[in-house]
């Protein structure tokens, strides 16, 4: 399933637009990933499960609700680490996953170079988290990682998609709910999105 596009958000209009631009350091750059990521939990988790409780106010007794299921973040490495540190300062309760995907830049396809996971995957919300969906091959990869150790209730969430990203991960895995902030046009012979962010590792972490 995907969420719409809503990159007309004033706010996050705002902010991706200073991400896009070639002049945003490392820092402003770190920063307003942060604050896109914190605007994407509300999409992202709506439809989670919630389990009824009891709560004993100072007032009162009352019903309140909770997530039915543990929830892990599992960022791609190494751009992943922005968005999952938004992500994390909402769900402080969550766990973290990491899938380490470096592209081979003349195949254009990942290889997995680190997976590292927690115990309940079967049980937990799984939040696979990527700034940048491309060709869709890295989020497909680490979609597939993660359902043979066990994640059945999957999400992918992203700041900016191609139109070819979106179609490969609805392909592959049409159960994996969408989350992003914005549909760009398209991807140019090298496989980056246009117009884009650039590579946002290196963007995020100064290693241009």
């Amino acid at each position: 399933m995907l969420i719409p596009d809503f990159s007309k958000h004033p706010l996050v209009a705002d902010r991706l637009s200073q991400l896009r631009s070639k002049d945003c350091c490392p820092q402003e750059f770190r920063r307003h990933i942060v604050d896109i990521a914190k605007l994407l939990v509300f999409p992202a988790t709506e439809q989670l499960p919630l389990r009824e409780v009891s709560i004993t106010t100072p007032v009162t007794e009352t019903v309140g609700h909770l997530f039915a299921r543990p929830i892990i973040l599992a960022p791609i490495l190494r751009a992943g680490l922005g968005l999952s540190e938004g992500f994390h300062q909402l769900l402080p309760e969550a766990s973290i996953a990491h899938y380490g995907l470096a592209r081979n830049e003349e195949t254009l396809e990942p290889e997995v170079y680190l997976e590292k996971f927690p115990t309940e995957l079967s049980a937990a919300d799984v939040f696979v988290l990527d700034p940048m969906l491309a060709t869709g091959g890295s989020a497909s990869v680490a979609i597939t990682g993660l359902k043979k150790k066990g994640a059945q209730h999957l999400h992918f969430v992203c700041l900016v998609a191609s139109p070819e990203g979106l179609t490969r991960i609805k392909t592959d895995h049409p159960d994996v709910r969408i989350t992003c902030a914005a549909i760009d046009e398209g991807l140019n012979e090298k496989g980056y999105i246009v117009p884009g962010l650039g590579d946002a590792g290196d963007r995020t972490f100064g290693t241009l």
